[in-house]
């Protein structure tokens, strides 16, 4: 292999390969299914990390990946998606109903408009009470939607106020919004996780944050610009499913095509 070849194989392996289009029909989960894996010229077949999929559609995403063995890979769903309404109830209600579907991951909208207007304790109990819901179940990933957080200070409070309430992983986006990921929201989201690991992950090594880039990441090149990202502020041993996955189908094609040739294209993610 290549190294251009070995980093495209480990970047596949922290997709979260997603379909949010709300349009999705049982065909379109499986061809999803089917892309989570990919065999390489060696006859390796590698997966990625989850699948992301409307609630509805867990048991039938669940269902088609253990058709092909791949076990491993997670399901993701989304909860007060897209907008981060404030209706705190309505949020738990949504999560509890991610859980009930089977879902290992909730990748939860942050009210961010709340928050910008300086409701920071409804963001602050709503991210609370959807962990409450995760308990062990699921793993919470709260969505900051920073191309909405228009400054570098909301970004940085918004990632330490969820973390502090209990988010598993921070991601950026929805890929619903006019601007998604950056490298400057990343660098911030990132020093805020380092900052968080130096005080906590010493003593509690479960309660490691993750980090989610999600929404206009194409190529290699793309998913390698926050893989460095992560290795520079979280060490080299942070760029596993565990603690970082990138939010894009988009990127699948070039992936596929650095390591096979072969690119397959799907066009319902971000």
């Amino acid at each position: 292999m290549t190294e251009q070849q070995i980093k495209a194989k480990q970047a596949f392996s922290l997709l979260d390969l997603t379909s949010l289009t709300d349009a999705e029909t049982p065909a379109d989960i499986e061809a999803l299914a089917e892309n989570a894996r990919l065999i390489l010229d060696n006859g390796d077949v590698i997966h990625v990390a989850a699948l992301c999929v409307f609630p509805r559609f867990i048991p039938l995403a669940r269902r088609y990946l253990d058709q092909r063995n791949l076990f491993a890979v997670h399901i993701a769903t989304v909860a007060n998606f897209p907008n981060g309404g404030d209706d705190i109830d309505m949020a738990v209600t949504e999560t509890r109903a991610c859980i009930a579907y089977g879902a290992d991951e909730v990748d939860v909208v942050f009210p961010y408009q709340a928050f910008m207007e300086g409701n920071e304790q409804l963001a602050r109990l709503l991210i609370t009470a959807c962990k409450r819901e995760c308990g062990h179940k699921a793993l919470l990933k709260v969505i900051l939607e920073t191309g909405e957080l228009n400054t570098p200070e909301l970004i940085d409070r918004a990632s330490k106020l969820a973390i502090a309430a209990g988010a598993d992983f921070i991601k950026t986006s929805t890929g619903k919004a006019d601007v998604n990921a950056t490298p400057q929201a990343a660098d911030i989201m990132l020093r805020a996780i380092a900052a968080h690991d130096a005080t906590h992950s010493q003593q509690h090594p479960v309660k490691a944050v993750g980090f989610k880039p999600a929404g206009g990441i194409r190529t290699l090149n793309d998913a390698m610009a926050y893989m460095n990202a992560v290795t520079e502020h979280l060490g080299e041993t942070a760029v596993t499913p565990r603690r970082f996955r990138i939010g894009a189908s988009s990127v699948r094609a070039d992936l596929a095509n650095v390591l096979t040739g072969q690119a397959i294209t799907h066009n319902g993610g971000y």
